[in-house]
């Protein structure tokens, strides 16, 4: 059986990325399976451990860190660690499959780094920092502050693209989609 390759995808809130990465799962032939990240928050009602997260204690997450056992992490909040184990793609290559990957843009250049040819980051970015703006302000999930926040988060994140093998504008969803999956075909061939 061979041995299943990594798909990295990152860009900055509100591209959607998480949109492509779900149309992505749903196409068998590319034998993708979601990575879990863990977690140092506390689950949420009706998350389990292992399925949603691993859910690990803030001793522990610190202790894997020691250990070098993330392939990536970031300290999100004081004391909030998100990560993904790399066990969590052995376990997934070793079964086979493509791990997929959802991580912020730091995260990503770390994986591919640590990877190298076996894994392929794909950075996906909006038309402009405008539709970006659009797109935050139509979800009407956050308020004006939130938004530019995540806007000038974006531009930042948005200047570390060319650190990826490959760029996808997600200007229209079904194109983009398409333009992701050629590439994660290509190299899983």
């Amino acid at each position: 059986m061979n041995t299943g390759r990594i798909i990295v995808i990152s860009a900055p809130s509100g591209t959607g990325k998480s949109t492509i990465i779900n149309e992505l799962m749903k196409n068998e032939d590319l034998r993708l399976e979601f990575s879990i990240s863990a977690t140092t928050r506390s689950p949420r009602k009706g998350e389990v451990d292992g399925v949603n997260y691993y859910f690990l204690s803030l001793e522990d997450f610190r202790k894997r860190i020691d250990n070098d056992e993330f392939a990536e992490f970031e300290e999100v909040y004081q004391g909030r660690y998100y990560g993904t184990l790399k066990s969590e793609i052995e376990r997934i290559t070793k079964a086979g499959k493509n791990v997929i990957m959802d991580v912020d843009v730091k995260g990503g250049i770390h994986v591919k780094n640590l990877y190298g040819d076996k894994a392929l980051s794909i950075f996906i970015q909006p038309p402009s920092i405008e539709t970006l703006r659009e797109r935050l302000l139509s979800r009407a999930t956050d308020d004006i502050e939130e938004i530019n926040k995540r806007i000038d988060k974006a531009a930042y994140e948005l200047s570390f693209a060319d650190k990826f093998d490959c760029c996808v504008v997600n200007d229209v969803l079904d194109k983009a989609v398409a333009e992701t999956q050629a590439l994660i075909t290509d190299f899983i061939e």
